[in-house]
C-alpha cells in the first residue's frame, strides 16, 4: 500500500511539474503574441509552438507509463465545503478558486458532460444510429470529396507561394552596372582614385569609341611647306582623248 502511494505521489508530482511548464510556455506565447504581434515572424512562432508540443508529449508519456498507477481508479473528493475564502486553495489555484463552494464543486470535479451537452450527444447518437448505410456512405463520400478539394487548394497555394519565394530569391541582383563602369574607368584612367585629381589618359589611348591615337596631328600654318598639287589622272586622260578624237558637232 505504501509503495502504491509513493508511486502515485511521484506521478502526481511529475504531472504537476509538466503542467506548470506547459502553463508557463502558454503564457509566454500569449505574451509574445500580445506585445510583439507587429515584429514576430513565423519561425519564432513555430519555435514557441514546438515548446508547447514538447511539454504535451512529455505529459502524455508520463500518463502512459507503466510505472504510473491508473488515475482512473483514484477518487477525488472535497474535504471541506464552505463559502469562506480559503487562502491555501486560492494560492494553489493562483486566485481562480477562492473558496470550495457547493456551486463550484460539480463543475470542477465533473467526470461527465453537462446535462445539456449530454442530451445533445444522445440526440446525435440516435440520429447516427437511424441513418441508413447507403445514405451514410453518400455523406462520407461527399465529405471526403470536399476535404480533398480543400486539400488541393491548400497544396496549390503552398506550391505557388514556395515558387514565388524561390523566384524572388533567385532574381536578386548580384552586381551593379554603375559600379562596374566606375571600376573599369578607375583602372584604365585613374579616375576617382583620389578626389580632385584629373584623370590621366595613357599614351596610345584616344577618346572613347575613336580607337587608338596615332600621335599628334601635323600643324598647318604659314611656316609649313606647301606641296605642288598633282594633276588628276582622270582629267588628263579625258583631255588626251579629246585631242585625238575631237567631238564633231
Amino acid at each position: 500500500m505504501q509503495r502504491e502511494e509513493k508511486q502515485l505521489e511521484a506521478t502526481l508530482h511529475a504531472i504537476l511539474n509538466r503542467v506548470n511548464d506547459l502553463k508557463a510556455a502558454i503564457q509566454a506565447l500569449i505574451t509574445k503574441l500580445e506585445n510583439e504581434y507587429e515584429t514576430i515572424n513565423w519561425p519564432t512562432f513555430l519555435d514557441n509552438y514546438a515548446i508547447l508540443s514538447g511539454h504535451l508529449t512529455g505529459l502524455s508519456k508520463i500518463l502512459q507509463s507503466e510505472v504510473a498507477p491508473s488515475l482512473r481508479s483514484v477518487v477525488v473528493l472535497p474535504l471541506q465545503l464552505g463559502c469562506e475564502r480559503d487562502e491555501a486553495l486560492a494560492r494553489l489555484t493562483e486566485g481562480r478558486v477562492p473558496a470550495c463552494t457547493h456551486d463550484l464543486v460539480p463543475d470542477l470535479l465533473r467526470t461527465k458532460p453537462e446535462p445539456q451537452a449530454e442530451q445533445r450527444l444522445q440526440q446525435f447518437n440516435h440520429k447516427a444510429s437511424t441513418l441508413s448505410h447507403d445514405t451514410a456512405q453518400k455523406q462520407v463520400a461527399q465529405f471526403t470529396k470536399v476535404i480533398s478539394h480543400v486539400w488541393e487548394i491548400i497544396s496549390k497555394g503552398r506550391e505557388d507561394w514556395e515558387g514565388e519565394s524561390m523566384r524572388s530569391a533567385g532574381m536578386q541582383p548580384t552586381h551593379s552596372i554603375a559600379d562596374t563602369h566606375a571600376l573599369v574607368t578607375a583602372v584604365g584612367t585613374g579616375k576617382g582614385l583620389r578626389p580632385g585629381m584629373p584623370s590621366i589618359v595613357p599614351p596610345g589611348v584616344g577618346a572613347p569609341g575613336m580607337g587608338p591615337s596615332r600621335g599628334p596631328a601635323p600643324q598647318l600654318g604659314p611656316s609649313a611647306p606647301t606641296m605642288p598639287k598633282a594633276p588628276s589622272a582622270i582629267k588628263t586622260n579625258i583631255k588626251a582623248a579629246n585631242q585625238i578624237h575631237p567631238y564633231q558637232r
